[in-house]
């Protein structure tokens, strides 16, 4: 255990699932503080061993140590999903662990889970040790101000984008339907993301369903609907990108998983639902029911992000975020996240991003009636209330075995499910003048 002879204190620890920038904000914050004349340790796998009493896993960082990672994606300091605030002894423990390694000041690397533990610990420590967060997560759910993204979404959007322009370009050499989804437990904001820069044949979310829970017959149907039109236009391969935030709102009781597990925070692990897997199978059963011969892959895309070299945009993001956690807590604050808006250094305090309706941190979604989605699905093949009458009508329910007054029938549920949620208003124009 260090002696009381050693200068202030600064620990880093990351929590939750990797993003690309973590490295950067580690070496930056490390950096600034040795500059300013502290001492820094980092704390391995998060909150793991904090929550145990345990103090073995703390190691000291110097500027050689950390000088050149910002380049490289992973966390040298590893992370884990421990729950710092699960109970009271737990908390205790983290805090006294805290106190034992003489830590002065803190800063957590981690979305809205990390977040939210970080919260708790300034509140229960009282002003004696200094607490900043910096909100990290591909999914990009965090509310920062003036909407900026969290960091490692903007690497994870550009990765996922180069792999389904790949396998566009497969989908049309092999003429076949590849059903990928892509990360975002609560939010679809990366999927729509890399759907969008890809243009993908069309990006399904959770947001566009509204509250409540969503059927997964629905979703098949808009995906079949697609290859439906698609066919229409003379083509027979396309892809479909779905975000796993789907998995989360089906109706467990009706599908075929035994034995879901959950983690630290309460959440079902997304990963152990095959969403790719039910969504191919169903939707191969109704083309055949259908009467359409095509080939369907199902494809999971994200662990393949979280851990990618950064792109510049991240690495320049986050050594920012990094310096300015330092500069916030050497200048008395604690309680903040740190975020970056206009260019300069902005601290949120961790008070103001509680729901408190749910006591968690709030959740930032897709905006489904903003001009952003509208450009999104605008530029998406799938069936709109249109195609349901006239001559289109016909010709979609003459690649199928349906009559076209069935089609309609049949897919009605699909097409209005989302109509609702999604319909934005007509643009002001008076505002342009």
């Amino acid at each position: 255990m260090p002696s009381n002879d050693h200068p202030p204190t600064l620990a880093i620890l990351v929590g939750g699932g990797p993003a690309p920038g973590i490295n950067g904000v580690i070496a930056s914050a490390t950096i600034e503080a040795i500059n300013s004349g502290l001492r820094v340790i980092g704390l391995r796998e998060g909150y793991r061993w904090l929550v145990k009493g345990d103090i073995s896993q703390a190691v000291e960082l110097r500027i050689p140590d950390v000088s050149r990672v910002h380049f490289t994606g992973g966390s040298i300091l590893r992370t884990s999903r421990t729950n710092p605030a699960q109970d009271e002894e737990s908390l205790r423990r983290t805090v006294d662990a805290l106190d034992r390694l003489n830590v002065r000041y803190l800063i957590c690397i981690g979305g809205d889970d990390t977040t939210f533990g970080a919260a708790r610990i300034a509140e229960y420590a009282r002003g004696r040790i200094g607490v900043a967060t910096v909100p990290k997560t591909i999914d990009n759910d965090l509310p920062l101000p003036e909407n900026a993204p969290t960091f490692g979404f903007e690497t994870a959007r550009a990765f996922g984008t180069t792999i389904v322009e790949s396998l566009m370009e497969d989908s049309r050499s092999t003429d076949r339907w590849y059903v990928v989804v892509t990360m975002g437990r609560k939010a679809g904001l990366l999927a729509l993301g890399i759907g969008k820069s890809a243009g993908a044949t069309l990006t399904v979310i959770p947001e566009e369903f509204g509250p409540g829970k969503i059927d997964l017959r629905t979703v098949v149907d808009i995906i079949v609907g697609a290859i439906v039109k698609r066919l229409v236009a003379g083509h027979d391969y396309g892809v479909a990108i779905v975000a796993e935030g789907i998995a989360e709102r089906l109706d467990f009781d009706t599908l075929p998983v035994d034995g879901l597990e959950r983690d630290a925070y309460g959440h079902v692990h997304i990963a152990d639902i095959p969403l790719a897997s039910f969504l191919r199978d169903r939707i191969r059963a109704t083309l055949k029911e259908l009467g359409i011969a095509g080939t369907v892959i199902a494809k999971d895309i994200g662990y393949e992000l979280r851990c990618a070299r950064p792109t510049p945009f991240d690495i320049e993001y986050t050594r920012t975020l990094g310096y300015g956690a330092v500069r916030y807590l050497l200048g008395g604050g604690s309680g903040a996240l740190i975020a970056i808006t206009g260019g300069r250094v902005t601290p949120v305090e961790l008070d103001e991003l509680i729901d408190p309706e749910t006591g968690r941190i709030r959740i930032r979604t897709v905006d489904v009636r903003s001009e952003s989605y509208t450009v999104a699905r605008s530029y998406m093949i799938r069936l709109q209330p249109p195609d349901l009458e006239g001559p289109m009508l016909a010709q979609l329910a003459a690649q199928t075995r349906l009559s076209p007054e069935e089609f309609a029938r049949r897919f009605a549920p699909a097409v209005s499910a989302t109509i609702a949620h999604t319909t934005a208003p007509p643009p002001d124009l008076e505002a342009f003048k």
